[in-house]
């Protein structure tokens, strides 16, 4: 369907209903706190990342209209390209600078005209549960175009998909959606960080990897 139907916002809507079928019929459709704070207005929402489950997991419960800034690596897949590509979402390089830059910059172009945003600022995920580093670029996104920031707890993912299995076990999901944070009137890109990871951490039952000896 996604193929054939004319109009990305049309193909986003059929994707999040599938998404929401595929979670809903297998039993595994989360709980969800917190969504009456996503903004009506464009946003940039910020998740940790633990497992191949949490792109199409927040693809299902967020708006249709939010895009999603996924690592270039994936691209790799024939049909999922396909299908994410005719869905809009953004491809970002992470070995190549100047590929990297140019993809940077159509993101910002599309921010900047009005789309709403959903990054795993972590980058990548591995087997070791924890919060890894935040990348700046969502942040420096979002507060360029004073957009505001939305960090968003997944929970449950990595065990019921954990890295380097492709069989589901059972688990609950959760997703805690947190307050968001004003950039327009919070500019400090360091302070925006901290605070949209201190607020997933509060919500997650993993480490804070940063400060792991």
């Amino acid at each position: 369907m996604v193929a054939v139907t004319p109009g990305e916002h049309r193909r986003r809507r059929i994707a999040r209903k599938s998404g929401i079928y595929a979670f809903r019929l297998s039993g595994a459709w989360p709980t969800i706190t917190g969504l009456h704070q996503l903004p009506e207005n464009a946003a940039v929402v910020v998740a940790n990342h633990a497992s191949y489950l949490d792109g199409p997991l927040l693809a299902a419960v967020l708006p249709h209209r939010y895009q999603f800034v996924i690592k270039r690596e994936i691209s790799q897949i024939r049909l999922l390209n396909f299908v994410l590509h005719r869905t809009g979402e953004h491809f970002v390089e992470r070995f190549d600078p100047k590929r990297g830059a140019t993809d940077a910059r159509r993101i910002l172009k599309s921010a900047t005209s009005g789309a709403s945003l959903a990054f795993f600022p972590e980058g990548i995920f591995r087997h070791e549960p924890g919060l890894r580093r935040f990348q700046n670029g969502a942040f420096t996104i979002a507060a360029r175009n004073n957009m505001p920031l939305v960090p968003l707890t997944i929970r449950g993912t990595r065990k019921m998909l954990p890295q380097g299995s492709w069989l589901p076990r059972p688990a609950q999901l959760e997703i805690i959606i947190g307050t968001p944070l004003d950039t327009a009137e919070n500019q400090d890109l360091a302070k925006a960080i901290e605070h949209c990871r201190e607020q997933i951490l509060q919500e997650m039952d993993e480490p804070d990897l940063l400060t792991k000896k």
